[in-house]
């Protein structure tokens, strides 16, 4: 009788370690949470606390915004800025427009016909998509010189590809190779071409992921910097994260910190609301795929 108490006792105490070990662990995954949260959002809310700041207030360590919209009242009334604003969005969105068409089409042929050397064009385009810029700098310079788009938006939209085509195709390639054989038999068999299959079978069916897809090609666009920097001259041709890394203070001996923290939060705040409108397709395309059967 006392060793089956003493079995009762030390079931509970087991049972009650259990719950106290899970609970420990709960709390570490909400402290290691905080941990990431603090350091991925933490540099993006002292931007707006500087970019509120003048003269020396940007040297106080206060984590309390100051409230003062002077700079970006000025970006508002620096037609150069605003230009560049324009002009990204016009090159972001053409860009991410040619590389989703372009990415789709490459991405039936390669997720759905068979041809041979199939996944030597796999490899290939991923090693293009992992090239450096500085690597292809100076041959696409002469490509964009011998076009005559030199200093022009569409000689971005141009190298831009270069970068947006390759990741598109190989995102959507893996989309597209989950799509059951028998919706393409069936097509087929009623004298569907490949051309209406993509169009009118696989393509309603792909909205999530080419909502993903197409916002992260547009983020890749939109923060572009060598390129845009080599191919344009003037201001009236620049994009934004040219136009932020050259603003310039009032005298040499000036670091305009306040101005470009404004203007950083402003080029980022576009991109965090396309992210919120669209964040369910973002997820859904992201996790489509995941699991099988």
């Amino acid at each position: 009788m006392a060793d089956l108490v003493f079995e009762k006792q030390h079931v509970r105490r087991s049972g009650s370690y259990y719950r106290t070990r899970r609970q420990i662990l709960k709390a570490c995954k909400l402290f290691a949470l905080a941990l990431v949260l603090l350091y991925t959002l933490f540099p993006y809310y002292w931007a707006i606390v500087s970019s509120t700041k003048q003269g020396n207030e940007l040297y106080d360590s206060a984590l309390v915004p100051a409230l003062n919209f002077h700079y970006y009242l000025q970006l508002l009334d620096n037609p150069v800025f605003m230009h560049s604003l324009l002009n990204s969005a016009y090159v972001a969105v053409s860009s991410t427009f040619l590389s989703l068409v372009i990415g789709l089409t490459a991405a039936y042929a390669l997720g759905r016909i068979d041809f041979p050397q199939k996944r030597l064009m796999l490899m290939i385009v991923l090693m293009i998509s992992i090239f450096p810029q500085v690597v292809v700098l100076s041959g696409m310079f002469e490509l964009i010189n011998w076009l005559g788009l030199f200093n022009r938006p569409s000689g971005l939209i141009l190298t831009y590809l270069l970068s947006t085509v390759p990741f598109t195709t190989w995102i959507l390639t893996t989309f597209i190779r989950e799509f059951p054989r028998e919706l393409e038999e069936a097509a087929i068999i009623d004298g569907c071409s490949h051309f209406r299959i993509l169009t009118r079978i696989f393509l309603p069916l792909m909205g999530p992921s080419l909502a993903s897809t197409g916002i992260l090609a547009f983020i890749l666009a939109w923060n572009e910097f060598l390129f845009a920097l080599t191919f344009t001259l003037t201001d009236e041709n620049r994009t934004v994260p040219v136009a932020i890394g050259l603003i310039a203070g009032d005298s040499r001996y000036e670091y305009p910190f306040g101005q470009i923290m404004a203007a950083s939060v402003a080029v980022t705040l576009p991109l965090i609301v396309l992210v919120l409108i669209f964040q369910r397709r973002i997820v859904a395309g992201l996790t489509a795929g995941a699991v099988k059967g």
